[in-house]
């Protein structure tokens, strides 16, 4: 693996290689300790996939039920109307189809942010606003100054990610709600709360209920990151029944699958495992945050997700840690130097259990300090064209802020 790690990250259309090339590079048909996928490593419960295993022929062998059907089953669940869902094949499907249907000229989100929150509009010729998140306020979102940065603009959408990826700040519902009545005018604001099921900052964080009440926000949600499940690629959104029946009457009659529906209506009996689940990921959180705080000049930031944001010591490069951590130790991380408003110096690290956090937290210690602890590893050569640095990231958000 070690001499194709490089083209394999060059090679990927994602961010990272998928563990399917991973686990085929390999060779021993094992994948590598994934803290790059931010996924629930705690659910579906061993059980539940023992089910799923053995229910797998019919699974993939039949058509599912309809999506107002799956969606109707989730919301019996959730407690909401069904006329206020709209159910995706993962939320990127959402996404996709917020900006087609809903943005007509002009995006605001802060960065750093999930990707397709920027790159979706520019795809499809919108002007994206960006507002830079300040890495010496440890990436907080200063709500009023994104507000005063969305009048200047005149922006038409507000997207705010809460919990925000990769940092995991967070948002408390109080002030999300003020927000949205200041932003009435809009075209649309998007709350989007992929992460929120992993917060524990307050009881109610959710603005749902609120979001159902207003004629210009939608509020998404994330169900495989929750369920530990990304490869069934589903999610759901949450508005008022006149929005969100705008959007689910354009997605197709069979986007969801048969393990979606599946997963969906084994829910019902297995919600005390979830929140159980949600839970130790809260516990992990609080732990591998204090050990990786103890490794010298690396920087943890506060997070209310299933990850941790990270600076890497002076002089430490992030491709150079993330290539030397898969092929040494067999580790992948997420190195944040594609990611807007980043730069190569960060890395997002996903929530495992503490046996994986050792192994991480020792990989760490060898590849940034080796026999000298407290030396960081040097920056990489020029042969390393790959990485993406603060500079070009400020030129783009400068460029695409001030062209209007």
């Amino acid at each position: 693996m070690a001499d194709n790690v490089t083209s394999l990250f060059r090679s990927a259309a994602a961010h990272s290689p998928s563990m399917a090339a991973l686990t085929r590079e390999g060779g021993d048909g094992a994948g590598p300790v994934d803290f790059c996928i931010p996924c629930n490593p705690y659910f579906p419960t061993p059980a539940m996939f023992e089910e799923m295993a053995a229910r797998l022929r019919d699974i993939v062998t039949y058509y599912p039920s309809s999506a107002d059907t799956i969606t109707a089953e989730l919301c019996t669940l959730l407690q909401l109307p069904p006329q206020a869902v709209a159910m995706g094949n993962g939320s990127t499907e959402l996404i996709t189809w917020i900006d087609h249907l809903l943005v007509r000229e002009s995006l605001a989100v802060p960065v750093p942010t999930f990707g397709r929150w920027t790159d979706q509009p520019m795809e499809t010729g919108k002007r994206v606003d960006m507002f830079p998140l300040q890495e010496s306020s440890g990436f907080a979102l200063d709500l009023a100054a994104y507000a005063e940065f969305i009048r200047a603009r005149g922006t038409r959408v507000a997207v705010v990610c809460n919990p925000n990826n990769p940092d995991g700040g967070f948002l408390h519902r109080h002030a999300l709600v003020q927000f949205m009545d200041a932003m009435a005018d809009l075209d649309l604001v998007v709350i989007d709360e992929s992460f929120l099921e992993f917060a524990d900052a307050e009881a109610e964080p959710s603005v749902v209920q609120e979001a159902m009440l207003r004629p210009n926000v939608i509020v998404l949600r994330s169900l495989g990151k929750n369920f530990g499940l990304h490869g069934i690629r589903f999610g759901y959104l949450v508005a008022n029944p006149a929005l969100a029946g705008r959007v689910r009457s354009m997605l197709p009659k069979w986007n969801l699958n048969s393990f979606a529906e599946h997963v969906v209506f084994m829910l019902r009996e297995h919600g005390g495992e979830y929140a159980q689940s949600l839970q130790q990921v809260r516990r992990d959180r609080l732990d591998m945050a204090s050990q990786l705080s103890a490794l010298p000049g690396l920087t943890v930031y506060p997070s209310q997700g299933n990850f941790l944001f990270v600076r890497l010591p002076v002089g430490a490069e992030g491709t150079v840690v993330r290539d030397r951590l898969l092929t040494e130790h067999r580790i992948l991380v997420r190195e944040c130097g594609n990611k807007i408003g980043s730069s190569s110096r960060f890395l997002r690290l996903v929530v495992r259990p503490q046996v994986d956090v050792r192994r991480l937290v020792s990989g760490l210690e060898q590849v940034l300090y080796g026999t000298r602890r407290g030396a960081a590893v040097p920056e990489p050569g020029a042969a390393t064209g790959y990485s993406s640095g603060t500079a070009a990231v400020d030129r783009l958000v400068g460029a695409t802020n001030g062209a209007g």
